[in-house]
């Protein structure tokens, strides 16, 4: 069924010898307008056919279409057989017009299928879209740059640039106004095509820590990138994953210890941007969640920089998912509130009241230092000193540590296990959940210790 549809796909004369056809190839038939014969092989049908493929599976039957392929010269495939086929069927990624082909030269076709598998996962659905874009101006890019070379660089530039991402992303409108005012440009000075706009700033959430939690888009930007721009709690396993020539640039933070402060940081997006590079800033979790994105986009968008966002996979979620412990549950929390212990002053500013209601879970980004004091403003709005925590420190790593105690003995939780950042702090009924997945070793651990 597969073979048939890729073959009518590619404008093949098709015709199906089956004794029995299953609905699904009945259906494509009165779609398609291909034939089927039913009945059993016989060895004229392969005669003066321009190739051949058989998907039995009936080894006789198969071996019988081998060899009357051999006989009247007729390039044979036979579905998972090398040593009965001519010619290999390679695993495709089709993007209309754009098409790669995976093959193990029969070795494997299973792995050739899981190849072809990942390789569909990295390249945009819209990338045959982006293809036919370009196809259209063609012939206006060569009128208007008559050097080879100028008109490579040129092609460089646009699929580089914003005009590709806006195809990419749906926006073709867009980058056909860009594309037609591009080429309606005078020459630039440096070479003989027209100049084209200016760098490209992505923020890009790296998630929790794993890298095989990276979203797939968060990968094509980091492959895609000039300049990277991270911070600490970024993994060393995913800045590996970007452009092995990319540049990279540390801006780690720290308590009392602000490597690069937030104003430096908006200046080293602004200026990269503005000399033409694609940059991303890598920041841990969701850049949206904690992780001032929104102060980066408003500083980017007020220097007029073109800017992206590529959401992740925040650490509430990923840290509680790798440590089998759900933020709400039917029977424990119908609410959840995330909350970071530091405040712009320092103190977080925060409704406890709110905080304190039960069935509420609350998640504190941040707030190893202020443990002592979460504690205490919960208990005196309300929150029983007896309602289950979980502290967990590097969540969704291999070195991720789950602890588990009360609200009462979080100061004592951190200070005796000697828990260090990154460490998200669980507070509520569901945290229980947490001991209950990973047995008593937890538990255990935090009162050891």
């Amino acid at each position: 069924m597969a073979k048939a549809r890729l073959l009518i796909a590619a404008g093949a004369d098709l015709t199906v010898v089956v004794s029995e056809a299953a609905e699904d190839l009945i259906a494509l038939e009165a779609n398609q307008g291909f034939r089927i014969e039913r009945r059993s092989f016989r060895e004229l049908d392969v005669y003066g056919m321009s190739i051949v493929i058989g998907a039995t599976g009936i080894d006789a039957v198969d071996r019988q279409i081998a060899r009357a392929a051999e006989e009247y010269r007729v390039p044979v495939n036979i579905v998972d057989r090398p040593e009965l086929s001519t010619f290999i069927v390679p695993s495709i990624v089709d993007r209309g017009p754009v098409t790669v082909a995976v093959s193990s030269d029969g070795a494997s076709p299973v792995l050739a299928r899981r190849l072809r598998e990942k390789i569909e996962t990295l390249l945009p659905a819209n990338l045959g879209r982006l293809a036919d874009f370009l196809r259209s101006f063609r012939s206006a890019v060569k009128a208007k740059i008559g050097s080879f070379e100028d008109r490579r660089r040129f092609w460089e530039e646009v699929l580089d640039g914003q005009i590709a991402r806006d195809v990419l992303a749906g926006h073709e409108s867009r980058a056909r106004e860009a594309m037609v005012s591009i080429i309606n440009r005078p020459l630039s000075n440096h070479n003989n095509s027209p100049a084209l706009l200016g760098g490209h700033v992505t923020i890009v959430g790296a998630g929790p820590g794993d890298p095989e939690l990276l979203t797939i888009k968060a990968l094509r930007a980091l492959q895609d990138a000039d300049v990277v721009i991270h911070d600490r709690l970024v993994g060393a396993g995913i800045l590996d994953l970007a452009r092995r020539d990319a540049q990279r640039i540390y801006v780690g933070k720290a308590m009392s210890n602000h490597s690069v402060p937030q104003e430096g940081i908006n200046d080293l997006l602004i200026a990269h941007a503005r000399a033409g590079k694609r940059v991303v800033r890598l920041k841990g979790g969701d850049p949206f969640v904690f992780g001032r994105g929104g102060e980066e986009l408003e500083a980017l968008r007020a220097a007029n920089v073109e800017t992206s966002i590529v959401p992740g996979i925040t650490a509430a979620t990923g840290c509680a998912a790798s440590a089998g412990l759900p933020l709400t549950h039917r029977d424990h929390a119908s609410a959840v509130t995330f909350v970071t212990g530091h405040g712009v002053d320092g103190e977080p500013d925060v409704d406890w009241q709110a905080l304190a209601q039960p069935r509420h879970t609350a998640v504190v980004y941040m707030g190893l230092s202020r443990a002592g004091a979460l504690a205490a403003n919960l208990i005196a709005h309300g929150r029983s000193p007896d309602t289950p925590v979980a502290i967990i420190e590097n969540g969704t790593r291999k070195n991720e540590r789950v602890l588990t105690g009360t609200l009462s003995t979080i100061p004592d939780i951190v200070r005796t296990a000697r828990v260090g950042a990154p460490a998200l702090i669980v507070i509520g009924e569901v945290a229980a959940l947490a001991d209950a997945a990973l047995g008593h070793v937890a538990r255990a651990e935090a009162q050891a210790s």
